[in-house]
């Protein structure tokens, strides 16, 4: 009982203070009620000065509906109607606060300092007192900018980028609010030089002024380089979480093919996006499909799309820009000295040793009860696999004991996904066309079929 009540009065504290206090922004507000009271712009809004778009207006009004949606309560009247700073007008279901300081005394006498600290605007009205030992400038520090968040996502691209005119760029760029970002980079197993390149840009990113003072400003474009599966991508969407930024993600086949039709101008907006989402992280993939469009005789239109791609890299800034550019490529031998010479770092991902396997292995099982797991023992099996390989056998291994009614693994159900993972690896690389009986189920007279088959 007294959690509900605590949820939903820490609510209407936040939204009376903020009301109240007008030098309190956006990103004084915890993320889960900025989106509640997020209203879009008026259609007729001349204001182009970029990111300050006004999407919370005061006085943010509380209704039982407001506060089921930002505190989760399923009746939050009936969790606060007891206690005597608390009213609701029948007619409008408003509930509101009849008396902020005793508010304030109540929720400091129940809330820990980890509910404070991420709560700013809270925090800025009682950091003067005593008891309190967290600064407006922590709890800053804490919450998300809204610049993460998906509704002023939305809000900008909608305000920027025309939803007819841009239809066809807008298809190519996949935009996502670090809040929707699962994976994270505790999740991932890295090799000591992936942690010292991401170690060195988020001290970049922290420092871009001072860099900026010294005149470093070739810095924040790295490429990554490494077959299908090593984690290219998942560490820069991980990458996008842990740092509050939104991600923005390309695939260069998608734009230099010759089914678009404006791909020179797809790319300048393709940039202008991460500059208007900025400060963000702009992931290019198939880095590679840009030098065989180089090499290759393709109408004149792909070759303005590549250039226009290559100066836009030149162009696009950590420091000035607030864009971290990310290249990806499976591919490294088809890039040129052009597209190389465009990256101030590169970031090798190599296919996991045996010992990172196991890493892998523990991380992906550890919500699952698994009898008598060996790890190691299941790296040493799996030599040439990567992460994504390695997650496609434990979800055969879970899938195949559901099929039998169980939810705890053993030892030999995944070394029995990791031969099914291997069989079918190979009917994958098998030439289909250059030998059809090889394709009759129980064909036992045929040379191939007992290669691809186990009995089961």
């Amino acid at each position: 009982m007294t959690n509900r009540a605590l949820e939903v009065v820490e609510f209407l504290l936040t939204a009376h203070l903020y009301s109240e206090n007008r030098d309190l922004d956006e990103n004084d507000l915890p993320p889960r009620y900025r989106r509640v009271f997020w209203t879009e712009p008026p259609e007729d809004d001349e204001d182009d000065d970029g990111p300050n778009v006004v999407g919370i207006e005061r006085p943010l009004v509380v209704t039982d509906s407001v506060a089921r949606k930002a505190t989760g309560v399923e009746h939050p009247w009936e969790a606060i109607s007891d206690l005597l700073f608390t009213q609701r007008e029948e007619f409008s279901g408003r509930i509101s606060l009849t008396q902020p300081e005793m508010a304030v005394e109540w929720y400091l006498d129940r809330a820990d300092r980890e509910r404070l600290e991420t709560n700013p605007t809270i925090a800025a009205a009682v950091e003067d007192r005593e008891e309190v030992d967290v600064t407006h400038e922590e709890a800053r520090e804490q919450t998300r900018p809204i610049q993460a968040d998906r509704v002023w996502i939305d809000s900008l691209l909608e305000e920027y980028f025309d939803e007819e005119e841009d239809a066809e760029m807008l298809d190519l760029v996949q935009v996502r609010a670090p809040e929707e970002i699962e994976m994270t980079l505790d999740d991932l197993v890295l090799t000591g030089d992936q942690e010292g390149e991401i170690q060195k840009l988020m001290q970049a990113i922290e420092h871009r002024e001072y860099l900026a003072e010294i005149g470093l400003r070739e810095i924040g474009k790295i490429l990554f380089v490494g077959p299908p599966g090593t984690g290219k991508t998942t560490v820069s969407r991980a990458l996008a979480h842990e740092l509050g930024l939104p991600f923005v993600e390309v695939k260069l086949s998608m734009i230099t093919s010759q089914y678009l039709g404006e791909t020179a101008k797809n790319v300048e907006k393709t940039f202008e996006v991460a500059k208007r989402l900025s400060p963000c992280i702009l992931f290019i993939d198939e880095f590679d499909s840009v030098a065989k469009t180089r090499r290759s005789d393709e109408h004149a239109a792909l070759k303005r799309a590549v250039n226009t791609l290559l100066k836009s890299i030149d162009d696009i800034s950590l420091i000035r820009d607030e864009v971290i550019l990310i290249g990806a490529t499976n591919h490294p031998d088809q890039l040129d000295s052009a597209a190389w010479r465009r990256f101030d770092e590169i970031v090798n991902f190599p296919k996991p040793d045996s010992e990172m396997r196991a890493d892998i292995l523990r991380i992906i099982t550890r919500r699952m009860d698994i009898a008598e797991f060996d790890p190691e023992a299941v790296a040493e099996l799996t030599e040439g696999l990567t992460g994504s390989d390695l997650r496609m056998v434990l979800r055969e291994a879970v899938l195949e004991a559901l099929t039998e009614e169980r939810t705890t693994l053993t030892q030999d159900d995944i070394v029995e996904a990791v031969e099914d993972f291997e069989e079918r690896d190979n009917l994958k690389n098998m030439d289909m066309m250059s030998d059809g009986e090889q394709l009759v189920a129980g064909n036992g007279g045929d040379d191939h079929s007992h290669d691809h088959a186990h009995d089961h």
